[in-house]
């Protein structure tokens, strides 16, 4: 399914509603899904953010199996085009989930609906969760969109670099105080400071994603090679935020990442109420997630 504007056009996948084809000018900026590196595009992350410690959860005493990132990215959505959504736009490309055994296995019953909007040179993705139960819900959510490395060469040192802004706009450099054991948080003995504008090359993600904690980051730029901005993910809610790319030789994309939600701590077995950045909604309530894609060149 295909919406566009003027200055850009971008494709959009019913199944995990996922965002599959970024253009502006006749140039793509979404990664391509080749399974030798990532077989996805932008996958929602729902209702679990990161992977949940043995890829459970707790919740009152009980297990529930969670799979890292949950089950939004693999579930059926139905494509509305027309009327109001949630986020007050006529016309946006809406979706709205469908169920699976994934969702029924989840303790709680939770709607979404996905919504795109495009602006000038800017994609707006809204999510908005609904909880469907007679009881408080427990979620997590957030984005993971891929872009490919503007004029890549493997045989290059440098690849393109990343600069970092914090809630008000403002560069930032930002400390990485936990890394990964098996997809979940340790913490790091010397906490790592990384400069405003970041060096991508062949080891950056050799120790997996680099998580951003706390909300210090809320927007990143993705340069190329002369320092140019390409495109910019900003999330002004995100409570963190995520940069990642897997560690292959070749590997001609990265991911930025903002997140209201982050793994759990290793050997976390704690009740579902009290993970980290978990939110709650209570019967009805409704809570919404959006973050937006900027092209500048």
């Amino acid at each position: 399914m295909k919406l566009s504007n003027d200055i850009i056009t971008i494709e959009v996948n019913e199944h995990g509603a996922e965002l599959v084809s970024l253009k502006k000018g006749g140039h793509e900026y979404l990664w391509n899904a080749d399974a030798a590196y990532w077989n996805r595009h932008a996958p929602i992350l729902f209702p679990a953010v990161g992977k949940p410690y043995n890829n459970e959860l707790h919740v009152d005493r009980k297990v529930y199996p969670m799979k890292q990132h949950g089950y939004a990215r693999d579930s059926e959505f139905e494509c509305v085009n027309a009327g109001m959504c949630e986020c007050g736009s006529v016309g946006t490309m809406r979706l709205i989930q469908s169920s699976n055994d994934a969702i029924r296995q989840y303790p709680y019953r939770l709607g979404l609906e996905v919504c795109y909007r495009l602006q000038g040179s800017s994609v707006e993705v809204v999510w908005t969760v609904e909880n469907l139960d007679d009881r408080d819900a427990w979620f997590q959510i957030g984005a993971h969109p891929g872009f490919i490395l503007p004029d890549y060469k493997a045989a290059d040192v440098i690849h393109g670099y990343i600069r970092y802004y914090e809630r008000k706009g403002n560069p930032v450099t930002p400390v990485i105080v936990n890394g990964l054991e098996d997809g979940n948080r340790v913490p790091l003995t010397d906490p790592r400071r990384i400069p405003i504008e970041m060096t991508i090359g062949a080891d950056t993600f050799a120790h997996d994603a680099l998580m951003f904690e706390d909300g210090q980051v809320t927007r990143a730029v993705l340069c190329d090679k002369e320092g140019r901005e390409v495109l910019g993910v900003d999330c002004p809610q995100a409570e963190a935020y995520g940069i990642w790319a897997p560690h292959k030789e070749g590997c001609p994309f990265v991911c930025l990442e903002p997140w209201c939600g982050i793994c759990d701590p290793y050997g976390f077995i704690g009740d579902i109420s009290t993970r980290q950045y978990i939110h709650r909604l209570a019967p009805k309530e409704k809570y919404t997630f959006t973050y937006t894609i900027e092209v500048y060149r």
